[in-house]
């Protein structure tokens, strides 16, 4: 079988939509399934995304696409985003009368509407509302849409999606992410917070960074805000990209994994601190809340993150979290939900 699957984030992007597609892909390689992902590298017009210009959107990308599904001629077409290069890819599954499969990965509305706040605040809601009608729009000619979840199955739901709803979960890769001893940040004033992820405006970082808090905040990731949250919060230490077993170091010499985002649908930082035996805390909403579903794994606030912080501390049992991570978490698994659904 020879799997497609057309996604505007990808190489050289790093996120959770890349690093999702790139442990799928590799497990289904495994079982024998040829799979190819286009992204917006294998063009050359391409913008800068407004706000986020490490991003590059596709311009105009229907016809070379076309000219390269032919080519590859895969058996499934799955579709993992709504930029620009996913709209080319359902225009012609549709006029080509192929199914296809779609994903939603991220809050796309909100992610939106919070562009759009940052130069006019009025804008929100009407920008929110407009871009769920597209998503919807989007996913409900889809043969089924993939979720990381039932609550956010359960949220497209209620948003008016049609279309049938197919769960695949995530995985960790635990020969990186395991409990071991703090190597790193020893220096530093405990209890240490600990963020990984992009430094972009949808992640809601400003409630982190201003949390009252009586130990250090460490940031690991890079981004377009990176340098205004450096000179805002200049008692914070930014670390840059961390990967691998640079990155697991970090998770294994905090003390708790502080995700403030409200935008993510899973976040799988979320599962890699908690395979380091690192507590969680966050906000009680779709993603942190169907991962933090025991008090072992940390804990959930629905307006104070300090209080989640350090509550997830006080509730703490890195044995029992490996093992629930363990268990429930490998991209294995994933894999053969992925295929399932296709």
């Amino acid at each position: 079988m020879k799997v497609l699957i057309i996604s505007d984030a990808w190489h050289p992007q790093i996120n959770g939509v890349v690093r999702t597609y790139e442990c799928l892909s590799r497990e289904m390689e495994k079982q024998g399934i040829k799979v190819e992902v286009f992204g917006p590298a294998h063009f050359s017009a391409t913008m800068p995304m407004p706000f986020y210009p490490e991003i590059r959107l596709v311009i105009k990308p229907y016809r070379k696409l076309t000219r390269m599904i032919d080519e590859f001629k895969p058996d499934k077409i799955h579709i993992a985003t709504e930029g620009p290069l996913g709209w080319a890819a359902r225009k012609y599954c549709l006029r080509r009368k192929r199914p296809f499969t779609s994903s939603y990965h991220t809050q796309f509305p909100d992610y939106v509407a919070k562009r759009f706040a940052w130069l006019i605040p009025p804008l929100y809601n009407a920008v929110y509302k407009l871009s769920i009608k597209m998503v919807r729009n989007f996913h409900n000619r889809s043969d089924a849409v993939l979720v990381s979840t039932q609550g956010l199955a359960k949220q497209l739901r209620n948003w008016g999606f049609k279309a049938p709803m197919k769960e695949i979960s995530r995985g960790v890769d635990t020969d990186i992410f395991y409990p071991g001893k703090k190597t790193i940040m020893k220096d530093m004033k405990p209890p240490i917070a600990l963020y990984v992820g992009r430094l972009a405006i949808e992640k809601n970082l400003d409630n982190f960074l201003e949390m009252p808090w009586e130990g250090s905040k460490v940031l690991v990731g890079d981004g377009p805000i990176r340098k205004h949250l450096e000179a805002k919060y200049d008692t914070a230490t930014f670390t840059g990209t961390k990967s691998g077993k640079a990155l697991a170091d970090y998770y294994r010499s905090a003390d708790v994994f502080v995700f403030p985002s409200k935008t993510d649908t899973f976040g799988i930082v979320m599962i890699e601190a908690l395979a380091c035996g690192l507590p969680v805390a966050g906000y009680d909403v779709t993603g942190p809340r169907d991962i933090i579903t025991h008090d072992f794994l940390g804990a959930l606030d629905s307006s104070n993150l300090s209080r989640a912080a350090k509550k997830a501390i006080e509730n703490s049992n890195p044995q029992k979290a490996v093992e629930y991570v363990r268990k429930h978490y490998n991209w294995q698994k994933a894999a053969e939900q992925f295929i399932a659904a296709l």
